[in-house]
């Protein structure tokens, strides 16, 4: 099920079943006018724990849990501030243009560390290579990366609009790192030596199909901590992290007659200067 068809289905029920507290708990006091903004934030809490329980049944990523949660309880909480308009429809600007269509990618925002950046330079090839990074953020990696190795070639791709620019301004000064706006999906991987992925469970098997299709052999692809369903990693570097991170890599196959029907081998592209 698509996330947002099941967010919107988790607020809805949490809403009915709000609703029915309030009529069956709150009847009284709505009739005497005693029901204060205290029961309405209540009723409001209780509803984000209906949406959140709805949610995890529905077998939605956990952030969506914490979502559920908070919503409408911090929506009952803004009644409570002046605040003009203007400033909700900004503050949903600014985070369409952060966010993008994350509904469809099912790939939130995730950004690489220091230490993860330093994990992955010691597993580039010693000989020059090219290096995609298959939703780049902000661009903290690839500027790591294009520091460490000024011999490779770095291009990242980001779907968000800030945050490319925010990308863009961050590498502006690396020659060898490109930034580029859109969808990664339709770029042929057999362009580069090394692919670098920080996505989600959603997309990997997806990712694959597209890369056992289109890589040469001997290139490597590198998962940052999400596992490829039913392919076993050929080496698992522990970074030394805060958060635990784990690069998994894979090599993908040299027999093509594996290759998805999804992703058809095609003649490689030049990339433009």
């Amino acid at each position: 099920m698509p996330p947002l068809r099941a967010a919107l289905i988790a607020q809805i029920f949490g809403g009915l079943i709000a609703i029915g507290l309030v009529a069956l708990v709150f009847s009284p006091a709505l009739k005497s006018g005693d029901f204060g903004f205290g029961e309405v934030l209540g009723v409001a809490v209780f509803q984000g724990c209906c949406a959140a329980f709805v949610s995890h049944k529905l077998e939605a990523p956990r952030w969506w849990l914490a979502i559920h949660l908070a919503f409408m309880p911090l929506a009952v909480l803004a009644t409570r501030l002046a605040i003009a308009p203007a400033w909700y429809l900004g503050g949903f600007v600014l985070l369409l243009l952060v966010f993008w269509r994350t509904d469809k990618s099912r790939v939130p925002l995730y950004l690489s560390n220091a230490a993860t950046a330093q994990a992955v330079s010691g597993l580039l090839p010693a000989t020059p290579c090219h290096v995609i990074d298959l939703g780049c953020g902000d661009g903290r990696l690839l500027k790591a990366l294009a520091r460490a190795r000024p011999d490779c070639e770095f291009t990242g791709f980001e779907h968000a609009p800030l945050t490319w620019l925010w990308a863009r301004l961050n590498t502006l000064a690396l020659t060898n790192c490109r930034i580029r706006l859109g969808d990664f999906w339709p770029q042929h991987l057999g362009l580069y030596e090394v692919a670098y992925a920080f996505l989600s469970p959603a997309p990997m098997a997806r990712l694959w199909a597209k890369a056992a299709a289109e890589m040469r052999p001997g290139s490597l692809l590198l998962s940052n901590s999400f596992e490829i369903p039913g392919v076993a990693a050929e080496q698992v570097v522990e970074v030394a992290d805060k958060r635990g991170t784990r690069l998994l890599c894979y090599r993908p196959p040299a027999d093509k007659t594996r290759d998805s029907a999804a992703f058809p081998p095609i003649t490689p592209p030049r990339l433009p200067q």
